[in-house]
């Protein structure tokens, strides 16, 4: 197997700080059916800006730390063990409220 191929991505879509995004899976592996799987962290003080999405949907599944998520202007807290749907159309961001990473897959689904 292969190492993963790992993104440090500033200011992610108008976020604070940055973003790591660990690619469980290539383009290759994705088969044109999916636009991202992959383990993404933030660290404290960081977040994820909100932002939309169009022809295709995104779920984060927590595996670590807290946060807020922004669910179409309605924030909720999230800790591990939560999941979050995000459909086409719709938008979402994601801030890190904790002293620890946040950590979460995320999968974008093409429609």
């Amino acid at each position: 197997m292969s190492e993963l191929r790992v993104e440090r991505k500033e200011n992610m879509a108008g976020g604070k700080g940055h973003v790591i995004i660990k690619h469980i899976l290539e383009d290759k592996e994705l088969n044109g059916k999916c636009k991202m799987y992959a383990e993404v962290t933030l660290e404290p003080g960081c977040s994820l800006g909100y932002h939309e999405h169009h022809n295709e949907s995104e779920t984060y599944y927590i595996l670590r730390g807290e946060g807020n998520y922004d669910d179409n202007g309605r924030i909720r807290p999230v800790k591990a063990g939560d999941m979050t749907f995000t459909p086409d159309g719709m938008g979402h961001g994601l801030t890190n409220t904790g002293d620890t990473d946040l950590v979460f897959m995320a999968l974008i689904i093409l429609d």
